[in-house]
């Protein structure tokens, strides 16, 4: 099973084909419907296994874009002692939801 580990936003994830990841959001073009991973730090297919230091050359991942999700609601309490301040705040994240196409 080939697979290979990728660096993204400062974050390392191993994929294989196939696999669905969520990453950090960014500005793309309306029509993309691929992104490109050029950071690829190690590869292991049916060869060998192929480490880069820090980066392998000519090796890229390909994935299709799924488009932007959201994940849960965290909430932010803030209060302080005898003075009967409270606030509580929440947010959700954005991620963008990616499925992997290709490993070269």
């Amino acid at each position: 099973m080939a697979y290979a580990i990728i660096q993204d936003s400062g974050t390392q994830f191993k994929v294989q084909a196939g696999d669905t990841l969520t990453i950090d959001p960014r500005t793309l073009p309306p029509d993309a419907a691929t992104i490109t991973f050029e950071k690829v730090l190690l590869v292991s297919n049916d060869q060998g296994v192929k480490i880069g230091q820090p980066f392998l050359n000519g090796a890229s991942v390909t994935a299709r874009i799924l488009g932007t999700i959201k994940d849960r609601k965290v909430y932010v309490e803030r209060l302080t002692k005898r003075k009967g301040f409270h606030r509580r705040v929440g947010h959700r994240q954005r991620y963008l939801a990616v499925r992997i196409e290709t490993l070269s």
